[in-house]
């Protein structure tokens, strides 16, 4: 498959930050243990509605960020895309009960189309990834109060005004419950994401 020289140019710079990464991790936000607050109901790249029984019995890996997002989001989502795949050609059948979320912060500008296109930019496997939209004001909700993640939209979001977001991943499992924080861009915070997601896999399914 023939890569794009953006595609190239994130590669390098996520290899830089594997390489220069120190391992340190800030201290996992007080909602872990929790149950996610607030539904999933939002619209895929298809344009349709996805509601949140879509994702039930699922273990999931939620991100919020941004498709015009100038320097976090792709390397974050380059990082974690090069670990998932490394862990689907491990062990097949587990990586496929694991369900990655993108979900836009930026919702006005990142259209259904959009979200498709980024998606294939990145290589995002759709039978694996949903890449959601909708109302702002749902989202900001469901980032702030249901996964407490920090996120603030600027009034005119541009490169020079980019929209403020957690990098962190989160990591829920089929009940719903968030299981753990990972911070983006540091590498041993994305090894234990994927040590932890593959525990989890290995639970008895409580009820």
């Amino acid at each position: 498959m023939n890569q794009s020289p953006k595609f190239h140019s994130l590669l390098i710079f996520a290899v830089a930050l594997l390489l220069a990464a120190c391992g340190s991790r800030s201290e996992p936000p007080p909602l872990q243990g929790a149950t996610m607050g607030g539904p999933i109901n939002l619209i895929g790249g298809d344009g349709r509605r996805v509601p949140d029984s879509r994702f039930a019995g699922r273990y999931r890996i939620v991100y919020f960020g941004y498709t015009f997002c100038p320097d976090v989001c792709p390397v974050d989502l380059a990082l974690v895309g090069a670990g998932l795949r490394r862990f689907e050609a491990e062990d097949p059948a587990a990586a496929a009960r694991v369900t990655p979320i993108f979900i836009t912060v930026d919702p006005a500008r990142d259209t259904p189309e959009r979200l498709k296109e980024y998606a294939r930019e990145y290589q995002a496997d759709p039978r694996r990834w949903w890449f959601l939209t909708g109302d702002a004001e749902k989202i900001y909700d469901l980032s702030v109060n249901g996964f407490r993640l920090a996120a603030r939209t600027q009034t005119a979001p541009s490169a020079d005004h980019p929209i403020l977001h957690s990098s962190r991943f989160v990591l829920v499992d089929r009940e719903g419950q968030i299981r753990g924080y990972y911070e983006g861009t540091d590498t041993a915070a994305l090894k234990k994401l994927r040590q932890d997601a593959s525990k989890l896999l290995k639970e008895t399914p409580r009820g």
